[in-house]
């Protein structure tokens, strides 16, 4: 008997998502709606998405435009994204918000690789826990007499297999999003 690694390749997919928006959601000197998603705005008593209550847009490389649909709701707006500590400037005016993206220094982007180095240990680590999970089963099965002795060492490799893929890919979109700050 084969040991189904589906959910365990599909948790791993999840940790390599995880890792993925983690990045898109660090300001790395361009003008990125994503960066938005995390901020919450108190809307009539209660705490909304920012994207529920206004439309983000690009307006250039280094500025995005929130449009509130409530123009009430413009100082709120303003109070929230400057409470998210995301480091960025932002400018009220009648009809809306910019968002300015500042230059990045070169300290700045060295502080920004050590984030990116630490939320590809967490997605590791995050990895790790897994398999030691997937091993014990494996391993519980083994005595059970589910499976047979071969079939473990089997298991065993396979499993390594697809950590070792799943490191792969994590490296690969944080050596890319690495270049990405450096310039």
């Amino acid at each position: 008997m084969q040991y189904n690694f589906s959910n365990f390749k599909l948790g791993n997919n999840k940790i390599v998502e995880y890792l993925i928006r983690e990045y898109s959601q660090l300001n790395i000197g361009r003008a990125s709606p994503v960066i938005l998603d995390g901020v919450s705005v108190e809307s009539y008593g209660s705490y909304v998405p920012l994207k529920n209550v206004a439309s983000v847009s690009i307006e250039d490389p280094k500025t995005l435009r929130i449009t509130p649909w409530d123009k009430n709701q413009i100082k709120e707006i303003e109070k929230a994204i400057v409470s998210s500590n995301l480091g960025l400037s932002v400018a009220a005016d009648a009809s809306g918000i910019r968002v300015i993206f500042p230059q990045l220094t070169t300290e700045t982007r060295q502080t920004l690789v050590k984030v990116l180095k630490e939320k590809l240990e967490e997605s590791r680590i995050t990895v790790r826990k897994e398999r030691e999970r997937v091993w014990d089963e494996i391993q519980k099965l083994e005595k059970e007499g589910k499976i047979t002795e071969d079939d473990k060492f089997k298991a065993k490799e396979d499993l390594q297999k697809i950590i070792d893929e799943t490191n792969k890919n994590l490296e690969n979109i944080f050596e890319k999003k690495e270049k990405e700050v450096l310039g």
